[in-house]
């Protein structure tokens, strides 16, 4: 089954403005645990993403050649900004963005392949489903929750779904761009649970859905992939296992590192 990016957009949107709108001012203005951002930083980079899809700020993004530079700048532009702002700029636009991202799914438009700064070209539709997606996803379990001393927000197999889908269109063109010498056979990558599914690395960065004999094969938790594969934690502190080749499979797995 094809995963609703749409629906999962809606739901994470929804679960991000349940959590926002019962912070106090000192929640606010927490640390969060994305690296110099307090929480407050990490909605304002939300909102002004989705802004910028709508002003002449996605030709700087999609043309940018260090997306996490040109975040830090947007979101310093917003730093005298009260929690309100931060807040009510990203519920407009969000919203703006589930319709945009509607009316691409469901034309033409959804097969054009559109850069977005060194992170290779995509999809239109992924871009601004999936993309957001996996924004939403990995800052509001990762970076907001435990922050703030909150439980994660639950997740479902749709939303996970969508999520893999893009990070693993953006590790395959990290790949391909890098050109490691060592990818010389192709790798098995297992993600368990829901929206999980198997895909094989292939020695040119291909990821394909097909099943073909390995050097070596991983298998982790799909709940878990998007935490260790950020790098937000090491893959070695996670329920992760390897067979086959097992350096192979540990050299692959270090150079992971989805933004």
């Amino acid at each position: 089954m094809t995963p609703s990016r749409i629906a999962a957009l809606r739901a994470e949107r929804a679960l991000l403005l349940e959590m926002c709108r019962g912070l106090t001012d000192g929640q606010w203005a927490t640390p969060s645990r994305a690296e110099g951002w307090s929480v407050q930083d990490v909605v304002a980079h939300m909102g002004a993403g989705c802004r910028a899809i709508f002003t002449v700020g996605a030709l700087e993004i999609l043309r940018s050649n260090d997306i996490e530079k040109l975040n830090d700048v947007l979101v310093e532009q917003r730093r005298q900004f009260a929690p309100a702002q931060v807040l009510a700029e990203y519920e407009r636009w969000s919203l703006r963005l589930i319709r945009l991202a509607r009316i691409v799914d469901a034309s033409p438009l959804s097969r054009i392949r559109v850069p977005l700064a060194e992170l290779g070209r995509f999809p239109a539709n992924l871009l601004v489903g999936s993309a957001m997606v996996f924004d939403h996803y990995t800052h509001l379990r990762h970076d907001l929750a435990p922050a703030l001393g909150l439980a994660p927000p639950p997740s479902d197999a749709n939303a996970v779904a969508v999520v893999l889908e893009w990070m693993l269109a953006v590790l395959g063109n990290q790949l391909r761009v890098a050109r490691h010498s060592w990818l010389t056979a192709p790798i098995r990558v297992n993600l368990a649970g829901a929206g999980g599914g198997s895909w094989t690395v292939l020695p040119d960065a291909t990821i394909t859905a097909q099943s073909v004999a390995s050097a070596a094969e991983i298998t982790a938790s799909a709940a878990e992939f998007p935490e260790w594969a950020t790098r937000r934690v090491e893959w070695r502190k996670r329920d992760v296992t390897v067979s086959g080749d097992t350096e192979y499979a540990a050299t692959f797995l270090d150079a992971v590192n989805v933004v």
